[in-house]
């Protein structure tokens, strides 16, 4: 049996005249995440994919499931190519859909007849072969409310096409058409979802996260290279910017108010993360913050973090309660990760009584009391790079 995946585009068929650049995109991803399952052909045509192996020994399943994380395609599903002639597209499908045909009860056929040429409509197709279908299984019955089986055949240009039904894909544009940015990425829940709602509509991820050894240990700073991993299915390869916080931070405890700490600390790091963006070319930064979840995400302390930037700051989950936050998070397996006792930098110092109102005339005198310029340089130029690959 002839058998490749079929990728169904989404909001890439409304691209219009952009849509090449975007399917392009989109097969460059594809070849990179299943590149190590082996070799396979691509080709396109009526706003479909398709992803053809060019070996027999290639797993199918696991190649799905990796395409399945690859943002562009709406719907996928492993496929049997046969013939356009009816009595090849029968044949063809009662043996490929036997293994689920002997676990199910119920099952409608679908027909989708792209090429009118075809001598065949869609009812007729349905009708004959739902009628082959009962001949060679006949424990099953026609439910076309909510059948438990669903035989799909599509009649294109080509071939014939036959599944037993679309899987979801993950939707969005691919990763790569929409510029780059800066990810700070800390140990907990909501950063890694926002890597993934920004890698959706097709930013290419880099991420900085900060260390305050001893403050805080090793472990925590490889609890983020895992989250980072479990990103890569989604985001593809990520640069992973390490930067060394703890001067920064003494500096602050030493010489600032307690209760400006939080937000003055995440004014330094927009700078850090700004200066190594810029020199990378990337266009933005992304952090996690959800209005009033901390105190270093009220309404205030956001405007004063923001008059720090120089570059837009994307806030996907802004809006979202965190039940929501976390059901993505399982979603991208990234949660169990999230709560692992191993906290970050933002966590040492912490004032008792943080400001929940600040005032930007009062962060602004606070921060130029002290002249931090040196060591947000040395911190800058001992930042360290490791690529986390798929």
């Amino acid at each position: 049996m002839k058998e490749l995946i079929i990728f169904k585009e989404g909001e890439i068929a409304l691209k219009g005249l952009n849509k090449r650049t975007f399917e392009d995109a989109f097969i460059r991803n594809l070849k990179h995440r299943l590149g190590k399952l082996g070799k396979f052909e691509y080709t396109k045509a009526q706003s479909t994919i398709y992803a053809i192996p060019q070996s027999e020994d290639i797993d199918l399943d696991e190649a799905v499931e990796l395409g399945s994380k690859v943002f562009g395609a709406a719907a996928l599903c492993r496929a049997l190519v046969v013939e356009k002639d009816f009595e090849a597209i029968c044949r063809g499908a009662i043996a490929y859909i036997e293994e689920t045909a002997m676990m199910s009860r119920t099952f409608k056929v679908e027909a989708k007849r792209s090429d009118k040429k075809f001598p065949m409509k869609s009812p007729e197709i349905c009708m004959e072969l739902g009628g082959k279908i009962l001949e060679a299984y006949p424990h099953l019955t026609v439910d076309v409310k909510n059948p438990q089986m669903v035989v799909t055949v599509e009649i294109r240009d080509t071939a014939a096409y036959i599944h037993a039904g679309n899987l979801p894909g993950a939707g969005g544009i691919p990763v790569g058409t929409s510029g780059s940015a800066m990810l700070l990425l800390s140990g907990g829940i909501d950063s890694p979802v926002a890597a993934y709602m920004m890698a959706k509509r097709g930013i290419k991820l880099s991420a900085i996260h900060y260390v305050s050894p001893p403050y805080t240990s090793e472990r925590a700073r490889l609890k983020v290279e895992r989250l980072c991993e479990k990103l890569t299915p989604y985001c593809g390869d990520v640069a992973f910017y390490c930067v060394p916080f703890t001067k920064i931070q003494e500096a602050l405890r030493d010489n600032c108010p307690e209760e400006l700490f939080t937000i003055l600390m995440r004014r330094l790091m927009m700078e850090i993360a700004q200066r190594i963006a810029e020199e990378k070319d990337m266009q933005a930064l992304i952090t996690g913050e959800s209005v009033g979840q901390v105190a270093s995400q009220t309404m205030g302390a956001i405007v004063c973090t923001d008059a720090a930037c120089r570059m837009p700051v994307f806030r996907p989950v802004i809006g979202m309660d965190k039940t929501e936050i976390v059901e993505i998070a399982r979603k991208i397996d990234t949660f169990d990760i999230s709560i692992e006792p191993y906290e970050d930098c933002c966590t040492v110092f912490t004032p008792k009584h943080p400001k929940t109102r600040p005032i930007l005339a009062d962060v602004e005198a606070a921060q130029n009391a002290f002249d931090f310029e040196p060591l947000i340089a040395e911190a800058v130029a001992g930042t360290e790079l490791k690529v986390i690959k798929l």
